[in-house]
């Protein structure tokens, strides 16, 4: 969430849009940028409402579904994971491809879980991106790491 954000965990642009400049997230851009608080879990359906309406806006809601549980896996990491916030960023290249990338403040690479049980209700997050995406990984930076996806439209 960006400072000052929102009630109710609802993520907002992390900047405002300039007069005569189309927001973040409008089909010119096909970007979409939001900075959420630490541990502000209510956030992560607020991002997942925000990425749907903008894939809509793009021309590709065929995307929308399987953009939604993975970036929910990876924003929901990032919080829980790191004690930290994180960025969320979604852009639609003109070759209609998405990319998705979450990074967060610690140089902590995630690690693949198998679940301990069948009904476990965690350890499946880093095996669903591996096995939906069509491409992904984890950049470190100075300022920690991204995790990234990306969804090709066809």
């Amino acid at each position: 969430m960006a400072p000052g954000g929102g009630p109710g965990g609802r993520a907002q642009p992390a900047r405002p849009a300039e007069q005569g400049v189309p927001a973040p997230g409008c089909a010119l851009h096909r970007r979409l940028h939001l900075a959420l608080d630490a541990a502000d879990l209510v956030a992560v359906g607020a991002v997942r409402r925000r990425l749907r309406a903008a894939l809509d806006q793009w021309g590709v809601p065929e995307l929308a579904d399987t953009a939604e549980l993975l970036t929910s896996e990876l924003v929901t990491n990032a919080l829980l994971h790191t004690g930290q916030g994180a960025v969320f960023d979604a852009v639609l290249t003109a070759d209609l491809r998405l990319r998705i990338e979450v990074q967060d403040g610690t140089a902590r690479l995630p690690r693949r879980r198998e679940p301990v049980a069948e009904y476990a209700t965690s350890g499946r997050g880093l095996l669903l991106v591996e096995a939906l995406a069509d491409d992904w990984g984890v950049q470190l930076r100075g300022d920690g790491k991204v995790t990234w996806f990306e969804l090709a439209y066809s």
